[in-house]
């Protein structure tokens, strides 16, 4: 996993093209810190760079920029391709040749060997640029399931790319401020892709890439990949035993490194399966290192299940306990980590600090699961999402009269569509509410949230594909892995999602939905599929998400709310000190400190 940047602009200087590139990489260099590189084409006006994180080839042969085939193709490439190995079997046998070990080169060599056809081979997290100077194109990619972001902005015949939004403002170009950031942030607690803070810089989609015409100097963005929910698979043992084999043949690649690699352990359902899969794929090699954060205070610690899993598996365990004092001490820094505006993260900068610290590069996490084998509530309550939406509009918004922030939230749903669906379910402030921090009026707010560009749910998906559908393309999408990303990078370190393989999503979505989401036991075929390695002490209990003492520390936190309890805003200050008072969300109160932001 790296870091890359790019400009395409046939206006620049190969000077102007090394600085400007140069000083987006520096800003991103926490991201890559073990190398370096540089392309750069005056006659094109293009400009690479790179910052390596190594984790397979650690030679000089796996540095980037790499070229392949006498210079025709160039790559500047962040992520892991887990299915490498058999790739370059294939491709050997069509007669590619290599010169290093590394997975880049086998992007290059797929990309030689099929066109564009490869982008849909490669299984992994990835996000690339890719020069063919033969066709005069150059490709940005985005892996299938968005694991890895890729920004990007095209105006005036120029392209600039990034994997940080923060890259950007080291170029010489102006970037205009999205007017409807804080809107979308306040009802989303995040910034929903392909929307940033700027009107001219956007997410990539996942599964499409982007092909620059260097003749005509414009693009086009296509699809490579078309996910497929043709349901193949209807007996439950049969499901069982397919989900049993893929996640393990998943963790077996993720495990693929020459560098440290180690595994998140909460206690929960998913990190607990992924690490007794871990352990029985190294068991002949080495003890898995697992890695644990706890809390002083014991309503919020997970220790015991934590203990129970790494007694079982003998692993290399290693545990943080994370008090108020902690936090409050590396508090700035995490919220400086943050690139785009987000109310989470906090937690997967402390693990991934402490990963760092532990002499990790990488750790396996058990993003995935709940999205895929229904996890959470909205599970149980699409059946009440899709009665409430068939009510007269005039009825919902009735919604706004409440004071109880579920019942104030059905509201959304008047908006009939994607949008208020998710609203309904995880939305933040309310459009009355917004309107009132922002000072400007509900009628804006509703416009702008109303038609945000966020895809559209399949009508003919069931009540729990649907929930599957916005948790994974929604939640999961802009909230969990943008945060996880941006935060494990700030100290180079690699989080890898097992769950996420490309063909297990594949398998999963081929499965009967009833077989998938219903029964007895929370995310009843994952637990049925490990029924045997994993302890009913671990899958027979409430749900306790990776959260801290958040609402107790912060408000105890001067610092962070004084700025605000004199805000000249009256709405800021009643929200503040309904803080104060244990009535908001400490979610919600990051929201406002971020788009308030003391001013």
């Amino acid at each position: 996993m790296c870091r890359i940047a790019g400009i395409v602009d046939k206006t620049k200087t190969e000077v102007q093209l090394k600085a400007e590139v140069k000083a987006m990489c520096d800003v991103m260099a926490h991201g890559g810190p073990d190398d370096e590189g540089f392309y750069f084409n005056a006659v094109k006006g293009i400009a690479f760079g790179h910052q390596r994180l190594a984790f397979i080839d650690l030679s000089k042969a796996g540095h980037q920029p790499m070229f392949y085939d006498q210079d025709r193709y160039v790559i500047s490439f962040n992520g892991e391709i887990y299915n490498y190995r058999d790739l370059k079997a294939a491709l050997l046998n069509l007669g590619y040749e290599f010169n290093s070990n590394s997975d880049t080169e086998v992007i290059l060599a797929a990309y030689a060997a099929w066109g564009t056809k490869s982008f849909d081979k490669l299984n992994g997290m990835f996000a690339f640029s890719l020069f063919d100077a033969e066709l005069d194109y150059t490709y940005l990619v985005r892996d299938s399931a968005g694991i890895k972001p890729l920004y990007y902005s095209s105006t005036n015949q120029q392209l600039v790319f990034a994997s940080e939004v923060r890259a950007f403002n080291h170029t010489d170009y102006h970037f205009t401020e999205n007017v409807n950031w804080k809107i979308y942030f306040l009802a989303f607690g995040h910034i929903p892709e392909p929307y940033t803070t700027f009107s001219d810089i956007e997410m990539l989609p996942k599964g499409s890439y982007l092909v620059w015409l260097h003749a005509s100097q414009t693009f086009e963005i296509k699809r490579y990949y078309n996910p497929s929910r043709e349901t193949k698979i209807t007996d439950y043992n049969e499901a069982v035993l397919a989900v049993k084999k893929a996640l393990k043949n998943s963790v077996m690649q993720h495990l693929y490194s020459d560098a440290p690699i180690g595994a998140f352990l909460s206690g929960g359902i998913d990190s607990s399966i992924i690490s007794i899969l871990a352990s029985s794929v190294l068991k002949n090699q080495s003890s898995l290192q697992t890695l644990a954060v706890n809390f002083d205070d014991a309503s919020y610690s997970e220790k015991p299940y934590q203990d129970l899993i790494s007694t079982q598996i003998k692993s290399n365990h290693q545990e943080y306990t994370i008090n108020e004092s902690i936090f409050n001490d590396k508090f700035p820094a995490a919220l400086s980590a943050m690139d785009q505006p987000t109310t989470d993260g906090i937690n997967s900068w402390f693990i991934t600090y402490f990963a760092k610290e532990n002499g990790l590069k990488a750790v396996l996490s058990g993003i995935g699961a709940d999205e895929l084998f229904g996890g959470y509530p909205s599970f149980k309550r699409m059946g009440l999402v899709e009665k409430l939406s068939k009510l007269p509009g005039f009825i919902l918004k009735l919604g706004l009269r409440f004071s109880r922030p579920a019942l104030k939230r059905a509201y959304y749903l008047n908006y009939k569509n994607t949008v208020g669906k998710y609203l309904f379910l995880r939305g933040f402030y309310t459009p009355d509410e917004i309107a009132a921090l922002l000072n400007c009026s509900k009628t804006q707010v509703d416009t702008v949230l109303q038609t945000a560009k966020i895809g559209n749910i399949d009508p003919e998906l069931k009540n729990d594909e649907q929930a599957g559908w916005l948790e994974y393309n929604l939640y999961m999408q802009n909230q969990l892995l943008k945060d996880t990303d941006a935060m494990s990078m700030q100290h180079g370190v690699e989080v890898r999602v097992p769950f996420l393989d490309k063909d297990l999503v594949k398998l999963v979505h081929q499965i009967k939905s009833d077989l998938v989401y219903k029964g007895a036991k929370p995310k009843g075929l994952l637990v049925d599929a490990f029924l045997k390695a994993l302890p009913e002490k671990i899958w027979d209990r409430p749900k306790m998400g990776f959260t801290f003492p958040f609402q107790k520390w912060l408000s105890n936190n001067h610092e962070f709310l004084d700025k605000l309890s004199n805000h000249e805003n009256e709405q800021v200050r009643n929200l503040t000190e309904d803080f104060r008072s244990g009535k908001l969300h400490w979610s919600k109160m990051m929201a406002l400190y971020q788009v308030v932001d003391g001013n």
